[in-house]
């Protein structure tokens, strides 16, 4: 069986990969990453993102205002969001990227809460599952998951939270995104938390062109490395690398409701 992958955080709309998207996709191919889930990180990008999905098959869109950003998000935007979701284009399959975050120096908090809360209420109308980021804001976020109720729940990216704390993310229904982080000998928290997790809870992602992996530090992260994250995920799991595979793709199609082969 040929093994092949989705990579489900890529930040295609990005340079290195502006203008240079068949090439990045070749590559990507080649290393069996078949398609990429391309997330939105403020509203000017919406539109791009969307004429790159439409005119690459092996792409999909997520659309979203992400907490990083959260000086320049307007109601403008959040209007545009709301919009474009309620076209529900089929190339759409997540609202994305989007969550809190505790990490940055002035993390105007409440307007991250207010903000979330707008655009979790956009995922529960169109039945969406969510991309969510989250540093240092674990806790808080699972909190507003609880009283979301969200119907399409989603996937928690890049994690490198306990292991309490992915558990409490997948007894809401979400999944963990597992991305180059472990590719790090003194990741020891996040390699143990994802080699415990229930495969069923597991996602593939890269966060190209951010989070490069172990070796490729300095140079832009890229769709093709996914491959190099699953091989680390093989070493920390017991299951067999055709099972993982397996796992990781039937996990991709359910929570982004992907069409299978």
């Amino acid at each position: 069986m040929s093994i092949h992958f989705v990579d489900t955080h890529c930040h295609f709309d990005f340079p290195p990969f502006t203008g240079a998207e068949a090439e990045s996709l070749h590559l990507a191919q080649q290393s069996g990453v078949r398609d990429i889930i391309v997330p939105a990180v403020t509203a000017d990008r919406f539109h791009g993102i969307l004429s790159l999905a439409k005119k690459f098959p092996q792409l999909y869109a997520a659309l979203g205002l992400h907490p990083l950003y959260i000086a320049q998000h307007t109601d403008e935007d959040l209007a545009l969001l709301d919009t474009l979701l309620s076209q529900r284009d089929p190339r759409v399959v997540a609202v994305g990227e989007i969550g809190l975050d505790l990490f940055m120096e002035t993390p105007m908090f409440e307007q991250q809460q207010r903000l979330l809360k707008a655009q979790f209420a956009l995922a529960k109308r169109e039945t969406l599952p969510v991309i969510l980021h989250s540093r240092r804001s674990h806790d808080q976020l699972a909190a507003m998951l609880r009283q979301a109720k969200l119907p399409a729940t989603g996937v928690v990216h890049g994690f490198a939270g306990s292991l309490s704390q992915a558990q409490a993310f997948i007894k809401l229904g979400f999944a963990i995104g597992v991305g180059g982080t472990i590719s790090y000998a003194r990741a020891q928290k996040t390699r143990q938390v994802m080699a415990q997790l229930p495969l069923s809870s597991l996602l593939l992602e890269t966060d190209a062109p951010d989070m490069p992996l172990q070796g490729f530090q300095g140079q832009p992260n890229r769709p093709e490395r996914a491959a190099a994250v699953f091989d680390v995920l093989c070493e920390l799991r017991p299951e067999r690398r055709e099972d993982i595979a397996a796992a990781l793709l039937a996990n991709t199609r359910r929570v982004f409701n992907l069409p299978s082969d």
